[in-house]
């Protein structure tokens, strides 16, 4: 099955806008980098990836962004540079950009209104709770849970469970391996 994406999203380069299968964009979202969205994923209403089309953000198989979630890719460095649209050209202005990809491998999510600040992985089975700030470049470690502001360890993830119910889904559905 094609994936759905809603007809009010912002796409800003839709060249670099790749959506696997069974996958679904909500309404009122925004992507100014080059998008990866692999099958079965789902990004819920309202959320945003921004960082420009150099920058990357890659959301794996079987993973969710909840309502409100913000992606940075890049980012101004509120102390130390001028905050602002600088004109074509004059790209060297500023000394202190914060900026890299934001990767999120298999079967990951991010609860509603959380914010994941640019250069981020986040590994396989990794789930953030709602209302959450990821700083740039955390260190996560895989099948876990974190949440707070800024992000702490909280518990591991089940993981056998969560591949236990990947392999119902994959037997009904015949959808393969994931990627």
């Amino acid at each position: 099955m094609k994936p759905i994406i809603s007809e009010n999203c912002r796409i800003r380069h839709p060249d670099c806008f790749d959506v696997g299968d069974y996958s679904i964009i909500d309404d009122y979202c925004y992507f100014s980098t080059r998008v990866w969205i692999g099958k079965y994923s789902h990004i819920a209403m309202g959320c945003s990836v921004s960082g420009g089309k150099d920058r990357l953000f890659r959301l794996g198989d079987y993973c969710s962004l909840s309502a409100g979630v913000k992606i940075w890719c890049t980012s101004d460095d509120f102390k130390n540079d001028i905050v602002t649209i600088i004109p074509e050209g004059l790209s060297e202005i500023k000394d202190h950009i914060i900026t890299g990809d934001v990767v999120m491998e298999n079967f990951t999510a991010v609860g509603s209104n959380s914010v994941v600040m640019p250069n981020n992985t986040i590994p396989e089975g990794t789930v953030i709770g709602a209302l959450s700030f990821v700083p740039t470049g955390f260190d996560f470690k895989p099948w876990s849970v974190y949440a707070g502001v800024p992000i702490r360890f909280t518990s591991n993830r089940n993981k056998s469970n969560v591949m236990r119910q990947y392999e119902k889904i994959k037997k009904i559905t015949n959808c393969g391996e994931v990627e």
